[in-house]
């Protein structure tokens, strides 16, 4: 197909993609914090909680690899977003269902994989057809749908749940089962937006990936804005000028993408970014049953801290313009680790608990998007997929271990203990890209 056949396709498939990230992970952040009440419910103590967090990373940690290879070659990201779509909700059904904590268990390690396909085929989509500097603006949009998730899930199923403070009630497990059954609605939506992109197919055989030409009918993401380049075959773009930059004739293997000069550095500080997200979402309301505030209450102050998420993120383009992608990944780990130490001593306080959630979540939401476009421009074209899944891998890895660590940490010293494990993990990762020479970012 030509350039001129390509130039009126618009970004329409970003504004897709966005939209069924808000669904999915509205869905997604309604279950998790949800599932540490039904566990509660179930008897379970937080070593438990702790490991059952661990377990939504358990299938991921293996295939993150595999599916980001995958995703590189595929020329139909829409299915493997849609498979992903498809899990969430089967998962979401397993843990309305569960009887036992050994099918919440099983049930949290579906949702990880769904978790994981969707987000492949998403931010793949993004690194292959977004123009370089674009990237920014791809991920910020795309990360801020996920900041959406995480407010609008965690408020609604904390308003479903309701105020009362026994657990073990009859009436609250129900309603915690109403809330994971809307959970499971409410991502299933996302699924006649990918179908509904089914009919525009562009004509000729299907794209390859590696290749990156013309763009097929992929709903999540067809094309580059205005048709202007296709990421997959433009020159190496890195973050480090250093010599043994990777090149786009290598295979991409993970110990190839682990020594391409600064990804070890910004996985690291991906997964600190990543591991405060999921233990806030797990631990706050174990904090809150401590110190005696309601699900909604705690589920408003979750939602404070994705919306917050979303401000910084649709920020994003302008602050990267003005401020190197270095300096601002700095401010988000050191920021975020000082001002989340701070909630679960005042939980009890809404508006303290809310303006620290609130300050760390603006610079919590800032690394995510940093992190891929550092990532993404540090490797050849055709490697986007695969190192990106490797830093999945890697969030993935971190997301099996704090879990199990913060469990530990938060049975001699509550659950506040488990938050401020992580806030010291931001806030090492911090120090140490401070200490390291600048970057070319």
């Amino acid at each position: 197909m030509s350039q001129t056949t390509r130039a009126p396709r618009s970004s329409t498939w970003l504004w897709i993609l966005v939209a069924c990230a808000v669904l999915t992970q509205s869905g997604l952040n309604l279950f998790r914090p949800i599932t540490s009440y039904k566990l509660l419910g179930l008897g379970a103590d937080p070593v438990v909680i702790g490991l059952t967090t661990a377990a939504y990373a358990l299938l991921p940690l293996v295939s993150a690899v595999w599916l980001g290879r995958m995703s590189d070659r595929i020329p139909q990201l829409r299915l493997l977003i849609l498979s992903g779509v498809g899990l969430l909700a089967l998962a979401g059904v397993g843990l309305a269902l569960a009887n036992s904590v050994g099918l919440v268990f099983a049930a949290s390690a579906v949702l990880g994989m769904g978790h994981l396909c969707f987000t492949i085929g998403g931010q793949t989509a993004i690194a292959r057809y977004a123009a370089d500097r674009d990237l920014d603006k791809g991920f910020g949009w795309f990360t801020a749908a996920f900041s959406a998730g995480q407010m609008i899930g965690p408020a609604l199923g904390g308003w479903i749940v309701g105020h009362g403070s026994d657990i073990a009630s009859p009436e609250r497990l129900a309603a915690v089962n109403e809330s994971l059954w809307i959970g499971v609605l409410v991502t299933v939506l996302a699924a006649p937006l990918l179908v509904f992109r089914c009919g525009p197919v562009a004509a000729g055989s299907p794209r390859s990936a590696d290749a990156a030409s013309t763009p097929d009918d992929d709903a999540a993401a067809p094309t580059a804005p205005q048709g202007t380049i296709a990421p997959d075959t433009s020159p190496p773009a890195t973050s480090d000028p250093a010599h043994n930059a990777p090149r786009a004739d290598e295979r991409p293997d993970v110990l190839r993408i682990l020594r391409t000069p600064g990804i070890m550095s910004n996985m690291v500080a991906s997964l600190s970014l990543l591991a405060m997200i999921d233990i806030l979402t797990a631990f706050l309301p174990l904090v809150g049953e401590d110190a005696g505030v309601a699900p909604s209450v705690v589920g408003v102050l979750l939602g404070v801290r994705g919306l917050a998420s979303i401000a910084s993120r649709l920020l994003l383009p302008w602050l990267s313009g003005r401020y190197s992608r270095r300096a601002l990944l700095i401010a988000s780990l050191l920021a975020s680790g000082l001002a989340l130490i701070v909630p679960p001593l005042f939980l009890d306080s809404f508006w303290w608990a809310s303006l620290f959630l609130a300050v760390g979540g603006f610079f919590l939401g800032l690394g995510q998007p940093l992190t891929m476009t550092l990532i993404s421009t540090s490797v050849p074209g055709t490697w986007r997929g695969s190192a990106l899944a490797v830093r999945l891998m890697g969030n993935r890895l971190g997301q099996v271990i704090l879990p199990v660590a913060a469990g530990a940490v938060a049975a001699p010293f509550g659950p506040g203990g488990a938050i401020w494990l992580t806030c010291a993990l931001l806030l090492a990762s911090g120090v140490e890209k401070a200490v390291r020479g600048p970057r070319k970012a």
